[in-house]
């Protein structure tokens, strides 16, 4: 039987290049996302090239009530198992101090960030503890191992989702399913235009100077842990490109 993974936010950065390497690898795919245009257009892209099963599902995952709807409507027939939950949304909204946050900033770093992962991991797991070889893998962030300026709520979120991971390993031991949590360090995709409200030009800034990490160097990393012996599990792991060591350390020069 092919295995199965569940990514949320499949349809751009790490998400996006996940499910490629996923289907060229042959597994079975569900891809959620909230632009359902975007899925429909993954999915067609991916079954001509891949001839692999897909499922999309099109739900924010701020919204515990699309979640579960959703999540109902999987194909049992052609996905009797989840054995991978990918859970990759999230995003970074804003970039100020505490005393120039937005609210709205805030809400929907949280919501997305962490009671997302939390509804989406919650609502799965009684089907995940009935398997054999169910993974849950969280995307984190450098910015979840230090804080840095103007980063503060974002900074907060992922130092969450670092904190939920490792409780997630502990209360899931006694049910075999091995808990991940990947943190990247910059890695260039959609990111920093959501974070700058669709400034493509700021964005862009972000990343000059050096060479970031890509959407791919993640998805072969999500793959090195998923396809790991039955008995090796990676709890925790930070990547960054050559020239970041940290959240806060980064040379703005290109070294090769």
């Amino acid at each position: 039987m092919k295995r199965t993974i569940l990514i949320t936010g499949a349809t751009a950065g790490i998400g996006k290049s996940t499910a490629h390497l996923f289907a060229q690898k042959g597994y079975q795919l569900i891809l959620t996302g909230r632009r359902n245009d975007r899925l429909l257009s993954l999915k067609k892209e991916l079954e001509e090239k891949y001839n692999t099963i897909i499922q999309t599902l099109n739900f924010d995952v701020r919204n515990i009530e699309e979640i579960e709807q959703s999540l109902a409507t999987i194909d049992k027939a052609k996905f009797p198992t989840i054995n991978i939950l990918l859970n990759n949304a999230g995003l970074a909204s804003g970039v100020t101090t505490i005393d120039n946050g937005l609210f709205s900033d805030w809400d929907v770093m949280i919501d997305t960030n962490v009671k997302g992962l939390l509804y989406v991991t919650r609502t799965l797991l009684p089907q995940l503890k009935e398997q054999e070889d169910a993974h849950i893998i969280n995307i984190g962030s450098t910015a979840g191992k230090d804080v840095y300026q103007n980063g503060n709520v974002y900074c907060a979120t992922k130092h969450a989702v670092d904190a939920l991971s490792k409780s997630m390993r502990i209360e899931l031991l006694p049910f075999g399913i091995k808990v991940t949590s990947i943190n990247p360090g910059a890695c260039e995709t959609e990111f920093s235009i959501v974070r700058n409200h669709g400034d493509k030009a700021k964005a862009d800034k972000v990343y000059e100077g050096f060479d970031p990490l890509r959407p791919e160097d993640i998805a072969d990393t999500i793959l090195y842990c998923a396809e790991l012996p039955k008995h090796v599990c990676v709890n925790d792991l930070t990547v960054t490109c050559l020239t970041q060591a940290n959240a806060n350390y980064n040379i703005k020069k290109k070294v090769y």
